[in-house]
């Protein structure tokens, strides 16, 4: 400690908690809401640098908590009151962009209200264009139907301040970057 004397274990520092990463109130209430304590190593890193506004490249075990890592700071960055898409993550599978899609569903109903669409192939275009005209503010979805979409014109892209490659390893093994 500052006084001078050897710290014992009985000194250790405080445990990190999620009020301890600058999230905002209705965000910090979000996750409390979800059950979480104590945010896990990549949270801890990437949360606080990411609500900053830099860039991160994130390496962590499936299971440690990157989409919420990752996605408290992007709902930070969304504008609820803008009908425009301003945050896109891309996923290497439909499965990840659907769970990726719902747990930051359930961040964003727990805290901004934003809408958030899951694109993904395999499926029909009209539920996915209407959610994107409907004014989606994140979207979610795998690089192919992302491509499609921009390319018929229904997903816009030039009001993204956020973006996310998931399993950006995964993308480049699948040849889709």
């Amino acid at each position: 400690g500052a006084t001078g004397g050897a710290e014992t274990d009985a000194e250790a520092p405080e445990e990190i908690t999620f009020d301890d990463l600058g999230l905002p109130a209705d965000l910090l209430r979000a996750v409390t809401d979800m059950g979480y304590r104590t945010p896990t190593d990549i949270q801890r890193e990437a949360i606080p640098v990411l609500l900053s506004g830099r860039d991160v490249v994130g390496v962590a075990q499936t299971g440690t908590g990157k989409t919420a890592a990752f996605g408290l700071p992007l709902l930070d960055a969304v504008d609820a009151r803008e009908p425009v898409v301003q945050a896109l993550v891309l996923a290497p599978t439909r499965e990840l962009a659907l769970q990726s899609a719902d747990a930051i569903t359930d961040m964003a109903h727990r805290s901004r209200g934003l809408d958030v669409v899951a694109v993904y192939g395999g499926a029909p275009y009209g539920p996915q264009i209407g959610a994107l005209r409907d004014g989606a503010q994140v979207v979610v979805g795998t690089p192919g139907r992302v491509i499609d979409l921009i390319e018929k014109g229904a997903l816009v892209l030039e009001d993204v301040r956020y973006f996310v490659l998931d399993e950006a390893d995964e993308m480049l093994r699948m040849g889709l970057a």
